[in-house]
């Protein structure tokens, strides 16, 4: 989870800071000469996971404006006047989690969050909040607002999830079993078109390979592994391999791309992993156990294999899904 990031303008403003990052952690400072405004907001906000301005937002609006990119991209954005009366999130309130920032600074100093996204304002279900607290990415944002306008005007949304969801579905919300009619996918495959659809980020992806492979070789063997399993991209949180392969430049650039994490193990770590796996005396013989892809997927993952081994072309790869038990959790209140 990346850090929280503080920007306070006066002695009272930085004192307040630094409160709020003892309680909530992160790294509070002082605008000035030594961090200009527009040199620590472009820092922050490609690197932290929220950015919270201790003064006038317009201050802040204008700050982050050369930055602001979408709302599966924006860190959450939060600004608290200096006495600590009100914390107002200004981006990503949902997705972000900058509502939930606001809060959390609220429990602190005893601020109002003052929340003006509409589900927020008519204390409704928030899907996009909801996404978030269960680890999914959202593959298509532009369908929430279908989605909240529903919820909004009273209508039932349908959530199809093969997982049962624990816990009591919110006000004009309902799960179905059927996977033909639904409002919402929450599924590491993909479905309907006009449905919004949510991946849980629980895919390990396994990767064996030859000496030298491209970036290229690998993001052709992805392409055809989701294509023949119907896995969507979306769905994968990291990386894994041999620690013969820690090296290979291909292989980093290639995750690096996707913004994946690359675990590497000892072949004696991947000979522990626990599973019914495709020998090979080949892979054996050059790197001293039967399977690199569907070892280091199931270690990676804390799961089980989902997709066995796919070869050709010099590359093999697999999935391996961690455990998940989705809630009906929206917010903090358990709703």
């Amino acid at each position: 989870m990346r850090p929280l990031r503080y920007l306070a303008f006066s002695d009272k403003g930085e004192a307040l800071a630094e409160r709020l990052a003892a309680a909530l952690g992160g790294e509070a400072a002082r605008c000035g000469p030594s961090q200009p405004l527009a040199d620590w907001t472009r820092r922050a906000f490609s690197q932290a996971g929220g950015l919270v301005f201790v003064g006038a937002a317009g201050i802040a609006v204008r700050a982050i404006a050369p930055h602001v990119k979408s709302k599966t991209e924006d860190p959450a954005v939060v600004v608290v006047d200096e006495c600590g009366h009100f914390a107002v999130p200004i981006l990503s309130g949902h997705l972000g989690g900058a509502n939930d920032l606001a809060r959390r600074i609220a429990g602190v100093c005893g601020a109002t969050p003052v929340l003006t996204t509409a589900t927020d304002a008519n204390s409704v279900f928030a899907v996009d909040e909801w996404a978030r607290r269960q680890n999914c990415r959202v593959l298509n944002p532009k369908a929430i607002k279908t989605v909240s306008s529903a919820v909004l005007a009273g209508k039932t949304v349908r959530v199809y999830s093969p997982w049962p969801i624990a816990g009591q579905p919110p006000e004009h919300v309902e799960q179905t079993a059927g996977a033909e009619r639904y409002d919402v996918r929450l599924d590491v495959c993909g479905g309907s078109r006009t449905a919004l659809c949510l991946a849980p980020k629980i895919l390990a992806l396994g990767i064996g390979c030859r000496r030298g492979i491209g970036q290229a070789a690998l993001e052709k063997a992805f392409h055809e592994l989701l294509a023949v399993s119907g896995v969507q991209a979306g769905a994968v949180f990291t990386a894994a391999s041999i620690d013969l392969k820690e090296n290979e430049p291909g292989l980093l650039a290639f995750c690096e791309s996707r913004g994946w994490p690359c675990r590497f193990y000892t072949a004696e770590q991947l000979a522990q992993a626990q599973g019914d796996f495709t020998a090979s005396a080949f892979v054996q013989s050059v790197t001293g156990v039967d399977n690199v892809c569907e070892r280091s997927a199931v270690l990676a993952s804390g799961g089980s294999l989902y997709w066995k081994k796919r070869a050709g072309n010099g590359v093999t790869m697999a999935l391996a899904i961690s455990p998940y038990a989705p809630t009906w959790r929206w917010q903090d209140n358990g709703e």
